[in-house]
């Protein structure tokens, strides 16, 4: 039986250079980002992120999270792997939780889901987790 789960992460620092800068504004960067997870996680998460701006402004981003959370009353530590994309002042990213990297009372967890960013550095997070 799956289960769904839902509820939102707040960026509390976000460290972010750049790698590469193209004479159209197009550029490279990477990013270390601190996060605050609510809901039916609830814990702190470490994502690091490798961007791609384009000359206009919208990104596609690829990155690993390492999550640090309660889920049921578990405690325990997985890794997402990222697949991202920032249009018109919303970041989005599909990720699926890293195989067999869980631990802690998470060791077995699987699953995957999404991310949408909102207001304030905020962003609304659902999963579907397969194995907990």
């Amino acid at each position: 039986m799956n289960l769904q789960i839902s509820g939102v992460f707040q960026i509390t620092n976000w460290d972010e250079a750049t790698d590469i800068e193209h004479p159209d504004g197009a550029k490279q960067t990477s990013a270390s980002i601190s996060q605050m997870y609510s809901g039916d996680l609830e814990g702190v998460s470490q994502p690091k992120y490798i961007m791609c701006y384009t000359a206009d402004g919208k990104a596609v981003f690829c990155g690993y999270e390492n999550v640090e959370v309660s889920i049921n009353g578990k405690s325990g530590s997985f890794v997402l792997q990222h697949n991202g994309k920032f249009d018109n002042g919303v970041a989005s990213s599909d990720f699926i939780i890293v195989p067999n990297s869980g631990q802690g009372e998470l060791v077995n967890i699987a699953g995957k889901g999404a991310f949408t960013s909102g207001e304030k550095g905020q962003a609304e997070y659902q999963m579907e987790l397969s194995q907990i």
